[in-house]
C-alpha cells in the first residue's frame, strides 16, 4: 500500500510512504499455495540481527504456516470484525503469524502491517529489501514519541484502504468497520494506544509489553484496553508510563502479568527459539506463551467486538496460574 500524502518519515528522500500489509481472514475450503512465513532476505536479516552463528541464516524461509495464498474469502458482508497487528520495534509483521492465524481461526480479519525502516529488513515484491533506517536515530531525544505517532499513521492510512470507498483488499467488504481493535508487541503495544488516541475507528487496544509513549488527552480515553506483560512489567515498577496511562484509561481495563515470560514470549520468536534450540529470553516454554497470549488476546477481542462475556478476564484462572491481575496503585499482582 503506498501512501501518496506523506513522504516516508525515516528516508524523507522517498516521496510516498509505502508499507507491507498481510491480511490473514477465514476462507471458503483450503488448498494451493502455502503461505510464505518469512522471505529469504527476511530471515537473514532476522537471524543475522540476533547474532545468532550457527543457523542457516535462511532458515525461517522454509518455515511453515497455516495459511494459503489466495483463497476466497468467507464471510457475509459486514460481518467479521477486523484486528490489526502492529510488530515490536526492528520486528517482522511476520513474527505475530501465529496469533494472526488464530485470530482468522476465530472469525477475524487480520491485517498485520511492516512499519517500513522500522524492521531489520522488509521484502517487497519488486524485490526491494528496506533496512531499518529508523535505528539510526533510535537513541535520539523524542523517538519513542515520533515512532508511535509514525505508526498511529501507518494504522489510520491502512483503515482507509482496508474499509474506505476504494478498497484495496477483495474481502473488504466483509468488514465491519464499526468494529475494529488493534493489538501490538513491545512498540507495535505502545502504537496501539497511539492510534487509539488518534484514530476513533480503533475501539479497542492491548499493548503486549510494550512501554508507552503516545500522551493520553486529560479528559481520559474511555474505550477498552488491555496490557499484557512480562513478569517485570508490574505497577510500579522500572517503568513508569503505564501508571501514568492507566490513571487516564477511564474505560474498561485491565493489567496482565505473566510469570515466565520475557519480552518476546507473546511473539512466534519464542516457539521457534524452542525447535531450533536457541537460547531466549522467557522461561516458559514457547507453546505455553503461545497459548496464553493467543486466548488472552481473543478473550479480549470477544468481549469487546462481539459482546461475548469472558469471565477468564474478570478473575484469575486455574486453567493460567501464569497470569497474575495486577490493581494499581498496589504493586503487587494476584
Amino acid at each position: 500500500m503506498k501512501d501518496t500524502s506523506r513522504p516516508d518519515p525515516w528516508v524523507p528522500a522517498v516521496k510516498a510512504r509505502e508499507l507491507m500489509v498481510s491480511v490473514w481472514y477465514p476462507a471458503v475450503g483450503w488448498g494451493g499455495r502455502r503461505a510464505p512465513y518469512m522471505t529469504v532476505q527476511e530471515s537473514e536479516a532476522l537471524i543475522r540481527g540476533e547474532g545468532i552463528t550457527d543457523l542457516p541464516p535462511d532458515i525461517l524461509s522454509g518455515t511453515r504456516t497455516n495459511a494459503f495464498l489466495g483463497a476466497r474469502p468467507a464471510g457475509r458482508r459486514h460481518g467479521l470484525p477486523l484486528v490489526v497487528l502492529s510488530p515490536g520495534f526492528i520486528r517482522s509483521r511476520k513474527t505475530l503469524t501465529a496469533l494472526a492465524e488464530e485470530l482468522a481461526s476465530r472469525g477475524y480479519v487480520v491485517a498485520g502491517i511492516d512499519h517500513t525502516y522500522e524492521s531489520r529488513g522488509t521484502s517487497f515484491p519488486d524485490g526491494r529489501v528496506t533496512p531499518c533506517a529508523a535505528c539510526e536515530v533510535d537513541h535520539e531525544k523524542g523517538f519513542g514519541e515520533k515512532a508511535v505517532a509514525v505508526r498511529a499513521a501507518d494504522v489510520s492510512f491502512v483503515l482507509d484502504e482496508l474499509t474506505g470507498p476504494r478498497p484495496q483488499w477483495v474481502g473488504s467488504s466483509l468488514i465491519d468497520p464499526t468494529r475494529i481493535a488493534m493489538a501490538g508487541h513491545s512498540l507495535g503495544g505502545a502504537s496501539s494506544l497511539a492510534a487509539m488516541v488518534k484514530d476513533d475507528r480503533v475501539r479497542a487496544g492491548i499493548d503486549l509489553d510494550g512501554n508507552t509513549y503516545a500522551p493520553i488527552p486529560q479528559e481520559g480515553l474511555a474505550r477498552p484496553f488491555m496490557f499484557l506483560a512480562s513478569q517485570g512489567h508490574v505497577p510500579g515498577g522500572a517503568s513508569p508510563a503505564w501508571d501514568r496511562d492507566w490513571k487516564l484509561l477511564t474505560g474498561w481495563k485491565r493489567w496482565l502479568t505473566v510469570t515466565g515470560a520475557g519480552h518476546s514470549s507473546f511473539t512466534d520468536l519464542i516457539p521457534l527459539a524452542d525447535q531450533l534450540g536457541v537460547p531466549h529470553d522467557g522461561e516458559l516454554s514457547g507453546a505455553r506463551s503461545l497459548k496464553i497470549t493467543r486466548e488472552y488476546v481473543l478473550a479480549f477481542l470477544d468481549r469487546h467486538l462481539r459482546g461475548r462475556p469472558q469471565p477468564l478476564l474478570d478473575a484469575p484462572s486455574p486453567r493460567y496460574p501464569e497470569v497474575k491481575h495486577c490493581s494499581p496503585p498496589a504493586s503487587t499482582c494476584s
